[in-house]
């Protein structure tokens, strides 16, 4: 299933130049540009709120939008750089490029596990620990998956479940070579106790011996 894409909306910014973008700040607007995709840079205005209520939800820069400018047709971009306030650390322009629907992206993925209750490790009291719910793909951007899902059935208590035991969505693969770790089924918290009880039994028994 495709993830849907969010809207960022804008309007075209009339005039270049420091002159016209200190306007948009006055007029509580952020400036910025949309460039690439075959077609001429366009200046164009986000409202500072929305904007600023978009970075602080986070993965703005890994995140791809429908861009939707009045008098424009709807594009997909994504954000390659926020000028900030050395101050203030608010936004004050953005860089937005156009991306076709063939191009790849860098996107940020919510992890689901599904089977819990085949799991023979969580039925013996064992805990799910998620290492990372979201993993970081390079898909293509028309057809971004809405979710990566991870199947329990048969896990035991010690099981380890690494990327390459995922299977992905067709053409997305991870931005990171390495084999890493999404998640394992750790032992039951009184069993892990128990277990460091005799650990420490056998090791004050070794220490009096010596």
């Amino acid at each position: 299933m495709a993830r849907e894409i969010p809207d960022l909306h804008a309007t075209v910014r009339t005039g270049t130049g420091k002159g016209a973008a200190r306007q948009s700040r006055r007029n509580g607007d952020v400036p910025g540009i949309v460039y690439g995709g075959g077609s001429d840079p366009l200046a164009i205005n986000i409202p500072f709120n929305a904007l600023l209520k978009r970075l602080k939800a986070g993965r703005f820069m890994s995140t791809l939008f429908n861009l939707k400018v009045e008098g424009q047709e709807d594009v997909r971009v994504i954000c390659r750089g926020v000028q900030r306030d050395v101050v203030k650390d608010l936004p004050t322009h953005i860089d937005l490029m156009r991306l076709k629907r063939t191009s790849r992206v860098n996107i940020f993925v919510h992890v689901e596990f599904e089977n819990e209750k085949a799991a023979p490790g969580i039925k013996k009291g064992g805990v799910l620990t998620v290492v990372r719910p979201e993993v970081e793909l390079s898909v293509i951007a028309g057809d971004i998956p809405e979710q990566i899902v991870v199947d329990l059935t048969g896990k035991e208590v010690g099981d380890v479940i690494h990327i390459s035991d995922v299977d992905l969505p067709a053409g997305a693969k991870p931005t990171i070579d390495r084999d890493f770790v999404i998640a394992n089924i750790s032992a039951p918290s009184g069993l892990r106790s128990a277990e460091n009880e005799e650990d420490g039994d056998e090791a004050a028994e070794e220490a009096a011996e010596e």
